[in-house]
């Protein structure tokens, strides 16, 4: 059976699943529901020292959904805990006194004063915490008050703070990074040159999520007025593994561990994660969309995958795609591949035909059999194999790519495959070439 036990960074927990910080995780009564529930550890929802941190008593969430109504992605206009600071320390306490095999880590967000943090380090060193996630990432609020992602868009500020929390702190100290900046391996090396034991990303993104067309105002409005948040969930797990992956991929930053963050549902999203780089994983919107027992599923989801791939221990994952991650010049000219249609499967919806028609190289045609029953099929003379009909059609399985060999005869049309360009130098993509 697979071992799921998790050792990031130094800080054990029993499965490579925490909480992220976010409202799940801010108070003892949830976090024990989560422990309870079987979750590994959690980041305790952002500490601070201002005494002025008050949150609004309206709408905190916007929303997207898929066409079934599930929910795609949230945008929160939520702050730091508004919690007494003392509270907060006292109840982090029990909980690691109670749950001594799971990992606490405490998030923080102070000023970009050096006093600040060394204030409030050793007051969580303390509560017996296992790290520090400093909170370089929160686009919303707090930046507005020279703190969160107003902190982590520049990289001196991150390897200062970095530097400071190494220094007054015994913990290990992982920097919670911004997405809301162009390269994201800049605040990373700041982070590693600053002395972080890891990185954790990504933290939400700068976003509107709708207006209001009645009342004109971005929402959630609050009073007939809205703001701009922090969006996560499903929606942002492209962004997130991208991320994750041009740290993981970067040679200077390839020892740095990596807490993946952003859209983690499933088992297999956590999966992904990890084989790009990421030691485990942190979760909020799939916690708070299905509650805490979700975990449960990615715990005996992942420890089956694994038991199939011959895996005995979560390390064996992570990284493991980083060496198919390639720049698109490195790419094979000579792969061919058809799509190809299972006409038992087949509904005879018609959108693979309508969007490769309007949108894409004509290469579907549309008969119509003896039965009066509309048939689709592929013209390989006009097929680039580019798959927009897979993503697009409602059956699972339907449409499949098959792959050709180049020199072989195709079946279908009688004549050679042929690569059209053999080489990255005769690419009209290449600058060089042109």
């Amino acid at each position: 059976m697979a071992d799921l036990k998790s050792n990031f960074v130094g800080i054990e927990s029993p499965n490579p699943f925490w909480l992220a910080s976010a409202p799940p995780t801010d108070k003892e009564y949830n976090v024990r529901r989560a422990f309870e529930a079987g979750w590994g550890g959690v980041v305790w929802k952002t500490l601070g020292i201002d005494p002025a941190i008050v949150n609004v008593n309206g709408p905190r969430y916007g929303a997207v959904w898929s066409a079934d109504r599930r929910l795609m992605g949230l945008n929160n206009i939520e702050l730091i805990t508004d919690r007494p600071l003392q509270t907060n320390l006292d109840e982090i306490k029990r909980i690691k006194r109670d749950y001594p095999n799971h990992a606490v880590v405490v998030s923080l967000m102070v000023p970009c004063e050096e006093w600040a943090w060394k204030e409030i380090l050793p007051q969580v060193e303390d509560t017996g915490a296992d790290g520090l996630e400093l909170n370089f990432g929160c686009p919303h609020g707090m930046s507005e008050r020279g703190m969160g992602s107003a902190v982590g868009q520049v990289p001196e500020y991150v390897e200062m703070v970095t530097a400071w929390c190494k220094e007054y702190s015994r913990l290990p100290v992982i920097v919670k990074l911004t997405p809301n900046i162009t390269d994201i391996k800049q605040p990373a090396r700041a982070a590693m040159k600053g002395g972080a034991d890891a990185v954790s990303l990504i933290n939400t993104i700068n976003s509107i999520t709708s207006v209001n067309l009645d009342e004109f105002s971005p929402e959630p409005m609050i009073d007939g007025r809205g703001a701009h948040g922090g969006y996560c969930g499903p929606a942002v797990k492209p962004i997130a593994m991208n991320m994750v992956a041009e740290i993981a991929r970067t040679p200077d930053l390839a020892n740095l561990p990596i807490s993946g963050i952003g859209g983690v549902s499933t088992w297999r999203d956590a999966a992904e994660f990890m084989t790009l780089g990421a030691g485990n994983v942190q979760v909020c919107t799939a916690a708070m969309t299905y509650g805490f027992h979700i975990v449960q599923e990615m715990i005996s989801g992942l420890s089956l995958w694994m038991d199939d791939k011959g895996m005995t221990d979560t390390s064996e994952i992570v990284g493991r795609a980083v060496p198919n991650l390639s720049d698109w010049k490195n790419l094979n000219l000579n792969y061919i591949t058809k799509a190809r249609i299972n006409q038992d499967s087949c509904i005879g919806c018609g959108r693979c035909f309508a969007s490769c028609e309007d949108t894409s190289h004509q290469a579907i045609s549309m008969d119509v059999d003896e039965t009066g029953k509309r048939v689709f099929t592929v013209k390989d003379d006009e097929c680039v194999a580019c798959n927009l009909c897979i993503n697009v059609c409602p059956v699972d399985q339907c449409i499949t790519m098959e792959r050709l060999d180049t020199g072989a005869i195709d079946e279908r049309t009688g004549k050679p495959v042929e690569a059209e360009f053999a080489d990255w130098t005769t690419h009209p993509n290449n600058p060089s070439a042109q």
